[in-house]
C-alpha cells in the first residue's frame, strides 16, 4: 500500500479492523483496505517467522486498495486515533491543531486548537478518551497535554496539563486516567477525576507508549535502545527488552504489543548492511521471557517500485538510502490476525498472524 512519502502514523479501524489509516509527511491521510482483490498467503506469525530475515522469502506480495484520501493538514501528520464506532478519527501533527474527521464524507468535523489557547508547537500524539469517545487528548512539543471536548466542539481545551519539562511525545488513555511520556524521561499518569499526577522516572527520553488491554502495565520505548514493560501500580519495571543489533538512540521509533500480548514489536532506526532493496527491520520479543523471537525484514515496496533516484546531500555526496521502520499498528489493539509497518519508504507493509 503506497503513500510514497514517509509515513509517520498508522492505525487500524476499530473492531473488526477492516481498514488501515496512514498519515504521512505529504500532509495526507490515506485509508486502505489491506485485503487484496485476490486471495493470498499471509506471512506467518513472529513466533515462526525467523525465515523472514532471508531475502526473497515472499517474492510476490499483492497490493492493498486505496479507499479514500483525507486532505486538510498544512503540515506533516504525526499521529492518528480512531473512534470505537469507526465513524470518526482524529489526526494531529505540525499544524498545532487536532483534526476530527468524518470517515464517510472525508470532511473535517472540528479543529481543536490553533489559537492562543491551543498548542504552541507541533502535536506529537493524539488519542480518544472518555465515555463514548467524548474527549480527545493531545501531547505536543510545547511540553503540554491538552484535553478537548468532542461534543461541545469548543476550540479551547477543557484542561491543560503542564507538568512535563520537555516535549510530550506520546499519550494514552484508560478510563479516567491519562498516561503521557516525555523527552524529560518521565512517564506521568493523571487521574483526571481525583486530580492526581503520579510520575515514574525512566531517565532516557520516552518515544512511545502502549498500554496493555487491562491497563495494568505499559510498554515504554526510550532513546537508550531499551524497551521496558512497566507495572503501572508500583512503577516497577517488569521486563526489559534489548538486543546488541537493535539501536534506538536518535529517532522516534514506535513499539507495540501484539499476538494477544505474547509479543513486543519494535521498529528500527537502522537498516543493517547496505542493500539494493533498502530493507527495513521489525524486531519481535517474547513478552514473558524477553527472548528475541524474530527479526522481520521489511522490503522497500512491491517489485518494480524500488527507488531509482539518487538522494544527494548538502555536501554533494550521494546519501545511503535507508528504510527506517518508525510506525507500527496491530489489528484489534494487538489481538487481531495481522499487523502493519511503515516508515521512510512511504510503503505500508501488512503481515498476517495466525
Amino acid at each position: 500500500m503506497r503513500a510514497l512519502s514517509p509515513v509517520h502514523a498508522l492505525a487500524y479501524s476499530a473492531s473488526p479492523g477492516t481498514y488501515v489509516l496512514a498519515g504521512s509527511s505529504d500532509r495526507s491521510i490515506r485509508l486502505y483496505n489491506p485485503q487484496p482483490s485476490s486471495t493470498t498467503t499471509n506471512h506467518p506469525p513472529p513466533s515462526t517467522s525467523h525465515h523472514l530475515s532471508k531475502k526473497g522469502a515472499n517474492p510476490a506480495i499483492p497490493e492493498g486498495r486505496l479507499i479514500q484520501t483525507y486532505s486538510a493538514h498544512g503540515y506533516e501528520v504525526l499521529s492518528l486515533s480512531v473512534s470505537a464506532d469507526n465513524a470518526r478519527f482524529a489526526s494531529a501533527g505540525g499544524d498545532r491543531s487536532v483534526f476530527l474527521w468524518d470517515v464517510a464524507s472525508a470532511q473535517t468535523l472540528r479543529r481543536f486548537g490553533g489559537g492562543p489557547q491551543g498548542h504552541s508547537a507541533r502535536i506529537n500524539s493524539v488519542c480518544f478518551a472518555g465515555e463514548d469517545d467524548s474527549l480527545l487528548i493531545s501531547g505536543g512539543l510545547d511540553a503540554s497535554v491538552r484535553l478537548w471536548d468532542v461534543r461541545s466542539g469548543a476550540p479551547k481545551p477543557i484542561q491543560v496539563l503542564t507538568d512535563a519539562k520537555d516535549a510530550v511525545t506520546a499519550v494514552a488513555a484508560h478510563g479516567s486516567e491519562i498516561v503521557a511520556g516525555s523527552v524529560d524521561g518521565r512517564v506521568r499518569t493523571y487521574d483526571v477525576r481525583a486530580g492526581r499526577c503520579v510520575t515514574d522516572v525512566l531517565g532516557p527520553s520516552v518515544t512511545s507508549l502502549c498500554l496493555t488491554r487491562d491497563a495494568k502495565a505499559v510498554l515504554v520505548s526510550g532513546l537508550d535502545s531499551k524497551l521496558r514493560l512497566m507495572d503501572r501500580e508500583t512503577g516497577g519495571c517488569l521486563k526489559t527488552y534489548e538486543n546488541p543489533g537493535w539501536k534506538n538512540e536518535d529517532l522516534r521509533v514506535q513499539s507495540i504489543l501484539g499476538g494477544k500480548e505474547q509479543y513486543i514489536l519494535a521498529g528500527d532506526e537502522m537498516t543493517g548492511p547496505p542493500a539494493q532493496d533498502a530493507e527495513g527491520r521489525i524486531w519481535a520479543w517474547d513478552v514473558v521471557s524477553g527472548e528475541l523471537k524474530a527479526t522481520i525484514h521489511v522490503p522497500w515496496g512491491p517489485a518494480g517500485l524500488e527507488p531509482k533516484k539518487k538522494i544527494i546531500g548538502k555536501d554533494g555526496k550521494e546519501k545511503e538510502r535507508t528504510n527506517v521502520i518508525s510506525c507500527l499498528a496491530w489489528r484489534e489493539g494487538g489481538f487481531g490476525d495481522q499487523f502493519c509497518a511503515s516508515g521512510t519508504s512511504g510503503i505500508v507493509t501488512v503481515y498476517g498472524y495466525n
